[in-house]
Protein backbone atom coordinates (compact mmCIF):
# COMPACT_ATOMS: atom_id res chain seq x y z
CA UNK A 1 0.00 0.00 0.00
CA UNK A 2 1.41 3.49 -0.91
CA UNK A 3 0.98 6.71 1.31
CA UNK A 4 -1.91 7.53 -1.13
CA UNK A 5 -3.97 4.93 -1.28
CA UNK A 6 -7.61 5.09 -1.52
CA UNK A 7 -6.66 9.14 -2.71
CA UNK A 8 -8.02 9.53 -6.02
CA UNK A 9 -6.74 12.38 -8.24
CA UNK A 10 -8.08 13.99 -11.08
CA UNK A 11 -5.06 15.45 -13.46
CA UNK A 12 -6.11 18.08 -15.87
CA UNK A 13 -2.48 18.71 -17.35
CA UNK A 14 -2.75 18.02 -21.53
CA UNK A 15 -2.23 15.19 -22.10
CA UNK A 16 1.05 14.78 -24.02
CA UNK A 17 2.25 16.54 -20.43
CA UNK A 18 0.72 14.12 -17.62
CA UNK A 19 2.44 11.24 -18.01
CA UNK A 20 4.99 11.88 -15.21
CA UNK A 21 2.84 13.46 -12.75
CA UNK A 22 0.38 10.54 -13.53
CA UNK A 23 3.23 7.60 -13.26
CA UNK A 24 4.52 9.97 -9.56
CA UNK A 25 1.58 9.95 -8.07
CA UNK A 26 0.27 6.11 -9.41
CA UNK A 27 3.56 5.03 -7.67
CA UNK A 28 2.30 6.72 -4.16
CA UNK A 29 -1.03 4.49 -4.48
CA UNK A 30 -3.04 7.16 -5.49
CA UNK A 31 -5.99 6.25 -8.26
CA UNK A 32 -5.72 8.53 -10.99
CA UNK A 33 -8.55 9.81 -13.89
CA UNK A 34 -7.46 12.05 -16.71
CA UNK A 35 -9.38 15.55 -17.67
CA UNK A 36 -7.17 17.52 -19.61
CA UNK A 37 -8.59 21.38 -19.41
CA UNK A 38 -6.50 22.88 -21.82
CA UNK A 39 -4.75 21.92 -25.07
CA UNK A 40 -1.12 22.91 -26.03
CA UNK A 41 -0.31 23.36 -29.78
CA UNK A 42 2.56 24.92 -31.95
CA UNK A 43 2.24 27.99 -34.06
CA UNK A 44 1.63 26.63 -37.62
CA UNK A 45 3.45 29.49 -39.25
CA UNK A 46 7.13 28.03 -39.11
CA UNK A 47 8.19 30.58 -42.13
CA UNK A 48 7.74 33.55 -39.50
CA UNK A 49 9.25 31.46 -36.99
CA UNK A 50 12.12 30.61 -39.01
CA UNK A 51 12.35 34.50 -39.82
CA UNK A 52 12.63 35.27 -35.83
CA UNK A 53 15.76 33.03 -35.72
CA UNK A 54 18.39 35.80 -36.05
CA UNK A 55 16.61 38.33 -33.88
CA UNK A 56 17.56 35.29 -31.11
CA UNK A 57 20.62 34.65 -32.08
CA UNK A 58 21.48 38.21 -32.05
CA UNK A 59 19.83 38.86 -28.13
CA UNK A 60 22.16 39.42 -24.80
CA UNK A 61 19.47 37.13 -23.03
CA UNK A 62 16.76 34.61 -24.19
CA UNK A 63 14.35 34.27 -21.69
CA UNK A 64 12.08 30.83 -21.90
CA UNK A 65 8.90 31.13 -19.81
CA UNK A 66 7.33 28.32 -19.65
CA UNK A 67 8.61 24.08 -20.42
CA UNK A 68 6.53 24.63 -23.65
CA UNK A 69 8.25 27.34 -24.80
CA UNK A 70 11.58 25.44 -24.40
CA UNK A 71 9.36 22.35 -26.57
CA UNK A 72 8.66 24.78 -28.81
CA UNK A 73 11.34 27.09 -29.20
CA UNK A 74 14.14 26.06 -28.21
CA UNK A 75 15.12 24.95 -32.08
CA UNK A 76 15.26 29.11 -32.91
CA UNK A 77 18.51 28.91 -31.03
CA UNK A 78 20.53 27.15 -33.38
CA UNK A 79 23.26 25.69 -31.48
CA UNK A 80 24.46 29.55 -30.96
CA UNK A 81 26.06 30.38 -27.52
CA UNK A 82 23.36 32.65 -26.01
CA UNK A 83 22.84 33.50 -22.58
CA UNK A 84 19.47 31.64 -21.53
CA UNK A 85 17.25 32.58 -18.23
CA UNK A 86 14.22 29.74 -17.16
CA UNK A 87 10.88 31.42 -15.09
CA UNK A 88 11.00 28.86 -12.86
CA UNK A 89 12.40 25.24 -12.11
CA UNK A 90 10.16 23.04 -14.74
CA UNK A 91 11.64 25.61 -17.45
CA UNK A 92 14.97 25.13 -16.33
CA UNK A 93 14.48 21.22 -16.02
CA UNK A 94 13.48 21.50 -19.71
CA UNK A 95 16.23 24.01 -20.71
CA UNK A 96 19.02 21.15 -19.37
CA UNK A 97 17.23 18.27 -20.22
CA UNK A 98 17.47 19.93 -23.91
CA UNK A 99 21.23 20.36 -23.18
CA UNK A 100 21.64 24.28 -22.31
CA UNK A 101 23.00 25.89 -19.49
CA UNK A 102 21.03 28.61 -18.16
CA UNK A 103 22.49 31.83 -16.64
CA UNK A 104 19.53 33.15 -14.67
CA UNK A 105 16.47 31.80 -12.82
CA UNK A 106 14.94 32.63 -9.48
CA UNK A 107 16.07 31.28 -6.50
CA UNK A 108 12.49 30.67 -5.19
CA UNK A 109 9.61 31.25 -6.80
CA UNK A 110 8.36 30.25 -10.57
CA UNK A 111 6.70 33.75 -12.06
CA UNK A 112 7.87 36.91 -14.03
CA UNK A 113 7.75 38.36 -10.25
CA UNK A 114 10.67 36.13 -9.34
CA UNK A 115 12.91 36.35 -11.97
CA UNK A 116 12.58 40.43 -12.56
CA UNK A 117 13.46 40.07 -8.75
CA UNK A 118 16.80 38.81 -9.38
CA UNK A 119 20.25 41.15 -9.41
CA UNK A 120 21.27 40.74 -12.58
CA UNK A 121 17.59 41.78 -14.39
CA UNK A 122 17.72 45.12 -12.45
CA UNK A 123 19.13 47.32 -15.00
CA UNK A 124 19.15 45.76 -17.91
CA UNK A 125 19.33 49.22 -19.81
CA UNK A 126 20.57 48.69 -23.43
CA UNK A 127 20.37 44.99 -23.48
CA UNK A 128 18.85 42.87 -26.15
CA UNK A 129 16.48 41.11 -24.75
CA UNK A 130 14.63 38.00 -26.66
CA UNK A 131 11.32 36.61 -24.62
CA UNK A 132 9.62 33.15 -25.65
CA UNK A 133 6.26 32.67 -24.90
CA UNK A 134 2.73 31.70 -25.78
CA UNK A 135 0.08 33.66 -27.42
CA UNK A 136 -1.68 35.74 -25.00
CA UNK A 137 0.96 34.97 -22.25
CA UNK A 138 1.34 37.16 -18.88
CA UNK A 139 2.58 40.65 -20.55
CA UNK A 140 4.13 41.97 -17.01
CA UNK A 141 7.70 40.67 -18.20
CA UNK A 142 8.05 41.95 -21.03
CA UNK A 143 6.82 45.27 -19.95
CA UNK A 144 8.79 45.70 -17.13
CA UNK A 145 12.28 44.68 -18.71
CA UNK A 146 11.07 47.09 -21.59
CA UNK A 147 10.24 49.75 -18.59
CA UNK A 148 13.79 49.03 -16.96
CA UNK A 149 15.44 50.17 -20.32
CA UNK A 150 15.89 46.82 -22.33
CA UNK A 151 14.92 46.16 -25.58
CA UNK A 152 12.39 43.50 -25.69
CA UNK A 153 11.59 41.43 -28.18
CA UNK A 154 8.49 38.74 -27.77
CA UNK A 155 8.52 35.67 -29.79
CA UNK A 156 5.17 33.65 -29.78
CA UNK A 157 5.88 29.80 -30.36
CA UNK A 158 2.59 28.07 -29.25
CA UNK A 159 -0.80 28.82 -28.29
CA UNK A 160 -2.81 27.48 -25.39
CA UNK A 161 -6.48 26.13 -26.34
CA UNK A 162 -8.91 25.10 -24.41
CA UNK A 163 -10.00 21.67 -24.45
CA UNK A 164 -13.27 19.70 -25.68
CA UNK A 165 -13.91 17.36 -23.94
CA UNK A 166 -16.92 14.71 -24.46
CA UNK A 167 -20.11 14.86 -22.74
CA UNK A 168 -19.38 11.55 -21.72
CA UNK A 169 -16.16 11.99 -20.51
CA UNK A 170 -17.51 15.05 -18.08
CA UNK A 171 -20.28 12.84 -16.73
CA UNK A 172 -17.68 10.11 -15.79
CA UNK A 173 -15.72 12.77 -14.12
CA UNK A 174 -18.83 14.13 -12.40
CA UNK A 175 -20.55 10.52 -11.35
CA UNK A 176 -16.94 9.99 -9.73
CA UNK A 177 -16.44 12.98 -7.51
CA UNK A 178 -20.18 12.39 -6.67
CA UNK A 179 -19.18 8.87 -5.74
CA UNK A 180 -16.34 9.96 -3.59
CA UNK A 181 -13.76 8.05 -6.10
CA UNK A 182 -11.97 11.55 -6.64
CA UNK A 183 -10.79 13.46 -3.95
CA UNK A 184 -8.60 15.88 -5.03
CA UNK A 185 -7.89 18.07 -8.34
CA UNK A 186 -4.86 19.44 -9.53
CA UNK A 187 -4.39 23.37 -11.29
CA UNK A 188 -0.62 23.75 -12.00
CA UNK A 189 -1.75 27.47 -13.29
CA UNK A 190 -3.92 29.82 -12.89
CA UNK A 191 -5.16 29.10 -17.04
CA UNK A 192 -6.02 25.47 -16.69
CA UNK A 193 -8.21 26.34 -13.57
CA UNK A 194 -10.05 28.90 -15.80
CA UNK A 195 -10.24 26.61 -18.66
CA UNK A 196 -11.83 23.64 -16.38
CA UNK A 197 -14.24 25.54 -14.51
CA UNK A 198 -15.10 27.00 -18.18
CA UNK A 199 -15.71 23.89 -19.55
CA UNK A 200 -17.49 22.69 -16.84
CA UNK A 201 -21.07 22.32 -17.00
CA UNK A 202 -22.69 23.26 -13.41
CA UNK A 203 -22.95 20.20 -12.16
CA UNK A 204 -19.44 19.37 -12.26
CA UNK A 205 -18.31 22.77 -11.29
CA UNK A 206 -20.43 22.16 -7.92
CA UNK A 207 -18.63 18.99 -8.07
CA UNK A 208 -15.27 20.50 -8.02
CA UNK A 209 -15.78 23.20 -5.65
CA UNK A 210 -16.61 20.06 -3.26
CA UNK A 211 -13.04 18.35 -3.41
CA UNK A 212 -9.71 19.80 -2.20
CA UNK A 213 -7.80 21.40 -5.10
CA UNK A 214 -4.24 20.71 -5.41
CA UNK A 215 -2.31 23.89 -7.37
CA UNK A 216 0.92 25.04 -7.82
CA UNK A 217 1.84 28.18 -5.66
CA UNK A 218 -0.03 30.97 -3.56
CA UNK A 219 -0.23 32.65 -6.74
CA UNK A 220 -2.73 30.28 -8.33
CA UNK A 221 -4.68 29.59 -4.94
CA UNK A 222 -5.49 33.01 -4.71
CA UNK A 223 -6.51 33.07 -8.39
CA UNK A 224 -8.91 30.44 -7.19
CA UNK A 225 -10.99 33.04 -5.17
CA UNK A 226 -10.97 35.53 -7.86
CA UNK A 227 -12.63 32.95 -9.99
CA UNK A 228 -14.69 32.69 -7.42
CA UNK A 229 -14.36 29.29 -6.48
CA UNK A 230 -13.85 28.96 -2.49
CA UNK A 231 -12.79 25.19 -2.41
CA UNK A 232 -10.19 23.96 -0.39
CA UNK A 233 -6.78 24.41 -1.45
CA UNK A 234 -3.62 22.37 -1.46
CA UNK A 235 -1.01 24.30 -1.69
CA UNK A 236 2.41 22.89 -3.44
CA UNK A 237 5.74 25.06 -3.78
CA UNK A 238 6.06 24.59 -7.25
CA UNK A 239 4.74 22.75 -10.71
CA UNK A 240 7.30 20.48 -10.51
CA UNK A 241 5.71 16.84 -10.35
CA UNK A 242 8.09 16.30 -7.35
CA UNK A 243 6.40 19.08 -5.17
CA UNK A 244 2.91 18.24 -6.32
CA UNK A 245 3.02 14.72 -5.07
CA UNK A 246 4.91 16.09 -1.74
CA UNK A 247 2.04 18.71 -1.63
CA UNK A 248 -0.28 16.00 -1.33
CA UNK A 249 1.56 13.65 0.72
CA UNK A 250 1.89 16.22 3.43
CA UNK A 251 -2.01 16.68 3.22
CA UNK A 252 -2.49 13.09 3.34
CA UNK A 253 -0.87 12.83 6.99
CA UNK A 254 -2.21 15.96 8.33
CA UNK A 255 -5.38 15.61 10.36
CA UNK A 256 -7.30 17.23 7.65
CA UNK A 257 -6.18 14.66 4.85
CA UNK A 258 -6.62 11.59 7.11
Amino acid sequence: MGALDGVGVLVTRPRNQAAGLCAALAAQGANIRQLAAIEITPLADADRLAAQTDRVGEADLVIFTSANAVRFGAALLRGREVALAAIGPSTARALRDAGHRIAIEPAVGFDSEHLLADPRLRDPRGARIAIIKGVDGRELLAHELAARGAQVHAVEVYRRERAKPAPAEIAAVTAAISAGELNVVTATSLEIASALLDLSPPPLRSALASIHWLVAGARVAAGLERLGLGARRIVADSALDQSLVEALLRWRASASGA
